[in-house]
């Protein structure tokens, strides 16, 4: 009886370690993330599912905030306890990292998957480092929309998209003959220097845009360019009610779902604000490029692949660069972010048609990157400040604004 026992004990401990096994030989990841809000957490989850159905474990580490989730990698990356993947915005953060030879680099992964030719050029340049790939791209967002509720259109007698800056400002006269208030404003900073370089690339062009943040560019050219942004920055203030001081972006969507203001000036993430109202884009509210701009200005969320020094984890590394990549992937977690599919191979029929006309913008070339892709975090944030100081100024002086403008890059 007691060799019996002792022999069921030990298949047991073997059956044990085998179950044990089998999980460890699983590739496992830890994910440290931002994306905690409904729509942030059901996009995540799009990648999750498909992450577990081809074999691999996916330990969860959300913290709510992008700067809190930043601040916990650097204090991890210090620690020597780096997560197996981390998501964050392409561009200088990620560069500074992998200048450190702290990320493992992707190259099979992105070759086998023919990234260079299904990734928009500017993306593709973003996620590249020295010629090799560091960064796999989850989408893109669009911030060069003006948001428009067809109820207040209507009512204000609007028949069409305004297609030039002329025409846009006829609009706004219009809406607040008609009692509505023309522009729905988000009085923050980062929401003031995103309206701010949606004029900017309607005034100088693609060219233009890249040559002064990414460039530096001084020329009267670039000097001109920032000084009518700035006219009509200024032109915009009447058209703002008295209570857009701090007022926070969502909010002022609530303004076009219920028709009480007529335009916003918004990233596409606030589409799901109008989704969550039971809203439909083209139905119920348009979506337009700011007048007479060539293109679209862009953010694009990425998943960083730090080194952990564990043959486990750079195995689930290329595991999840694969899935964030794949096409149906990529669709299903922009319809739940709101975003545009970074890849421009993907079935558009599946998208909105603000979504659709996003991605022919990138297919097309026709993008430049967020200030916070090519600039530091301390010029990100003198932009900040150079826009909210002359918004809230009062004098509008577009001429001694604009000399100043390029002291952001000193």
């Amino acid at each position: 009886m007691k060799t019996m026992m002792k022999l069921l004990l030990a298949g047991a401990a073997f059956a044990g370690f085998s179950i044990q096994s089998q999980a460890e030989d699983k590739p496992t990841i830890e994910i440290l993330s931002s994306w905690t809000s409904g729509g942030e957490a059901a996009a995540l989850n799009v990648i999750k599912t498909e992450f577990e159905k081809r074999g691999g474990v996916w330990k969860d580490s959300s913290i709510a905030g992008f700067g809190a989730a930043d601040a916990s990698f650097q204090n991890r990356i210090v620690a020597g306890d780096a997560p197996g993947a981390k998501q964050g915005v392409i561009g200088l953060a990620a560069a500074d990292f992998v200048r450190q030879g702290m990320f493992n680099p992707i190259d099979d992964v992105a070759a086998a998957g023919k990234w260079a030719d299904t990734l928009p050029k500017s993306i593709h340049d973003l996620i590249s480092y020295d010629s090799k790939v560091y960064l796999a791209p989850t989408g893109a967002h669009g911030e060069s929309w003006v948001f428009y509720s067809k109820d207040a259109f209507q009512k204000a007698g609007i028949g069409e998209e305004p297609k030039t800056w002329d025409a846009f400002f006829e609009d706004l006269d219009k809406l607040k003959a008609a009692g509505i208030q023309p522009v729905a404003w988000g009085g923050q900073p980062w929401q003031q220097s995103k309206v701010f370089n949606m004029i900017l690339l309607s005034q100088v062009g693609i060219d233009g845009f890249q040559k002064i943040y990414a460039h530096k560019d001084k020329s009267e050219a670039s000097v001109e360019g920032v000084k009518k942004t700035l006219q009509l920055l200024g032109k915009l203030h009447g058209y703002v009610d008295d209570g857009a001081a701090g007022r926070n972006w969502n909010d002022a969507t609530a303004m076009l779902i219920t028709a009480k203001a007529g335009v916003q000036f918004m990233g596409d993430w606030a589409k799901g604000e109008f989704t969550v109202a039971g809203k439909q884009p083209g139905k119920d509210y348009g979506c337009m490029i700011v007048p007479q701009s060539p293109g679209m200005v862009y953010i694009a969320d990425s998943f960083y692949f730090p080194k952990t020094g564990k043959a486990e984890t750079d195995k689930a590394q290329k595991l999840l660069a694969e899935v964030v990549m794949d096409p149906a992937v990529q669709i299903e977690f922009s319809l739940k972010k709101g975003s545009v599919p970074a890849r421009t191979d993907v079935d558009r029929s599946k998208l909105d048609v603000c979504a659709q006309k996003g991605l022919e913008l990138m297919s097309a070339g026709a993008i430049v990157p967020d200030q916070a892709i090519v600039l530091t975090p301390q010029q990100v944030g003198s932009l900040d400040d150079f826009v909210d100081e002359y918004w809230n100024g009062g004098s509008y002086d577009a001429d001694a604004a604009a000399q100043s403008f390029f002291a952001i890059f000193e």
